[in-house]
């Protein structure tokens, strides 16, 4: 079994300013200096530059929220790989589901974006999850499987490994309901059930959970066998409380 390093990523969502990121970063430094998990930041697009500028010469990482999948183009309001890589940005979110939710993200663009951020070199982070009518509706397996088989469509198996994949079930994101631990690891060895069918590169894929992640339940989270780190929303816009976490990761 590959010795997976834990993986723990702060997902701002459309929080802070620049002055405010550049604030958070640089408390947090000195909090995390002697990790041994791999920590990423996931900014705003605004606050990308100064959060980059910040880390340079630390182990912490940084990934955009969302990218288009083409290099160029007509896409107003967009932001291409090429145009992350050269902030010097690591790794970006993908299907987030605030993006399948409010702004109609589909597996065939996921099928698209994941394969372009590989081959730029960026890290890709996709987020998959089941509603709480499929969860109530014993669907939960149904929806992780589709989404990974139609959102990794593209992936070679040898990429594999370069894919996290983050479990976040809606109906824990935000609301302040957390999956149980059993729930957690049912889900997480589930999705590498069906990255195993891709081939043996799904033993190395990270595998997240991401729903009300908070210091008081972070360690016991962690530790569960199929889940190799966080994704953290709420609780990453404090320095204090993603410390925590990051420490609930060792």
């Amino acid at each position: 079994m590959p010795d997976r390093t834990p993986y723990v990523a702060a997902n701002w969502k459309m929080h802070k300013t620049v002055a405010e990121a550049a604030e958070f970063v640089d408390a947090l430094l000195p909090q995390i200096a002697a990790t041994q998990s791999d920590v990423v930041i996931c900014p705003p697009f605004t606050a990308l530059t100064a959060v980059v500028e910040r880390r340079y010469g630390t182990a912490v990482k940084v990934a955009a929220q969302n990218m288009h999948e083409q290099d160029s183009g007509a896409f107003t309001g967009e932001v291409s790989a090429p145009m992350l890589v050269e902030l010097d940005v690591e790794a970006v979110v993908l299907g987030h589901s605030e993006r399948r939710q409010y702004f109609c993200e589909t597996d065939e663009a996921l099928a698209r974006k994941v394969p372009a951020a590989l081959a730029a070199g960026l890290e890709p982070i996709l987020c998959v999850g089941e509603s709480e009518e499929a969860r109530d509706a014993e669907q939960t397996e149904a929806v992780l499987e589709r989404q990974l088989q139609a959102d990794l469509a593209a992936v070679e198996a040898a990429e594999l490994a370069r894919v996290v994949v983050a479990y976040e079930p809606i109906w824990a994101i935000g609301t302040g309901r957390t999956a149980t631990p059993e729930q957690a690891q049912e889900a997480c060895a589930f999705i590498r059930d069906v990255l195993r069918m891709r081939g043996a590169a799904a033993d190395e894929v990270r595998i997240l959970y991401g729903g009300s992640v908070k210091p008081a339940n972070a360690a016991e989270l962690l530790a569960l066998p199929d889940v190799d780190g966080a994704l953290v929303g709420g609780a990453a816009l404090d320095p204090e409380d993603f410390a925590a976490i990051v420490a609930g990761s060792a």
